[in-house]
């Protein structure tokens, strides 16, 4: 990803106007309550009503950065018409790590895969495909899309803690979890229901950790499990919340298997588990590997999986046998000379959003409209082009419910 412009603009007229307040803990009075999260396996969670949790709406977000300011804008969109529902923007406090600079310590966190990444600076982890960007970065949001998570530096820039931002809030509205010397809380992500914050972290003794903190009461350190470092993100799913530390984590509609990736484990299939942790070798035992698959995009229904292959093209694959189905499914034509990498697919399956872009150049030179296509998951039909022009090319599309 290249170094981000100053489009600030439509963000400030979005952000300069909101209030500090904070979210409703569930008990209180607030809105209707909708539907419980479909699609995730999440269904334990009864979510509020708001263009953000409604069906069939498509969530994207963006980084956007001037001189003084720094922020990310998630929006609402009807897919049909591509028009605008709602925008909450996230002010990113100025103690955040959203960029990685000489003389400080180097943070992992999807805030820096979505806001810091340029040619000077790559991404903090191994791949920064879309296939594995998309996920990661939608695990920094609750299901509602109500806090992100973020990971701040003490003013040495030495120490790391996990915190988190509240939607619609001013810069100095955010919460620091915890102020203790020598904290190296990293990979902050939130519940699924945002009532804790879940990261990486090193033990005074040199042990590697997954650690969570409750958004409320005094923050105390929840010890969740082991971890291998700060190198592979997190996504939390479920009810009761578990982690897991791996790549381009999807979890099926049903909630009882994920797909994953990590270094020297096999497979791309693996059982939800009952703990939260890495994937190791004894998870590998019973994995099912995709044949071909170099990127996943997202499930199709509870036994099939959507990859981009070798060729850069999309099949869909069963997820018990790790076989490839039906034909090959092209957004751009062979001679076309750009690739594409794909985002979300719809709750139903049916469609699923690729973005298109020159080689090793997602975000363009300049900043720009972004080249973002909706296609079918069977191949039939054209690819229809997104057609919302306040969409960049660094715009990351999150989730289409």
């Amino acid at each position: 990803m290249t170094g981000k412009a100053a489009v600030l603009a439509a963000v400030l007229a979005v952000l300069g106007v909101q209030g500090c307040g904070s979210s409703q803990p569930a008990e209180e009075e607030g809105p209707e309550p909708g539907p419980s999260a479909p699609y995730w396996g999440n269904r334990g969670y009864t979510l509020p009503n708001s263009p953000f949790t409604r069906e069939d709406t498509v969530v994207t977000v963006t980084c956007s950065m001037g001189a003084r300011y720094a922020g990310v804008n998630v929006q609402a969109w009807d897919p049909e018409r591509w028009e605008l529902r709602e925008t909450r923007g996230f002010f990113i406090p100025v103690d955040a790590a959203f960029t990685n600079y000489p003389d400080v310590k180097n943070v992992n966190s999807p805030l820096v895969d979505l806001c810091g990444v340029s040619s000077d600076s790559p991404s903090p982890y191994a791949v920064d495909d879309l296939e594995y960007l998309t996920p990661r970065v939608r695990a920094l949001f609750d299901l509602a899309y109500t806090r992100m998570a973020v990971v701040l530096r003490d003013a040495e820039g030495r120490a790391t803690h996990a915190g988190y931002v509240e939607s619609e809030g001013n810069a100095d509205d955010f919460v620091r979890l915890s102020d203790a010397e020598g904290d190296d809380e990293q990979n902050a992500v939130m519940a699924p229901d945002g009532r804790s914050v879940w990261f990486t972290y090193i033990t005074a003794d040199g042990e590697r950790r997954i650690g969570s903190r409750s958004t409320e009461g005094e923050h105390r350190l929840s010890d969740e499990g082991p971890a291998i470092g700060h190198d592979l993100p997190l996504t939390v799913t479920g009810k009761p919340p578990r982690a897991v530390q791996a790549n381009m984590v999807h979890l099926a509609p049903d909630g009882r298997r994920l797909t994953a990736t990590a270094p020297k484990i096999y497979g791309h299939i693996f059982h939800t588990r009952d703990s939260s942790g890495p994937l190791n070798a004894a998870s590998g035992r019973s994995a099912r590997l995709l044949s071909g698959c170099v990127g996943i995009v997202g499930w199709v229904a509870d036994e099939r999986v959507l990859c981009r292959t070798q060729s850069g093209n999309f099949r869909t694959v069963d997820a018990r046998s790790g076989r490839a189905e039906g034909n090959a499914v092209a957004a751009i034509r062979e001679d076309d000379g750009r690739v594409t990498e794909g985002m979300v697919v719809s709750a139903d399956g049916e469609k699923f959003i690729v973005s298109v872009h020159l080689p090793n150049d997602r975000s363009g030179r300049p900043l720009g409209l972004g080249d973002f296509r909706v296609v079918s998951t069977s191949g039939e039909g054209v690819a229809v082009p997104v057609s919302a022009d306040s969409l960049t090319s660094d715009t990351v599309f999150l989730e289409w419910r």
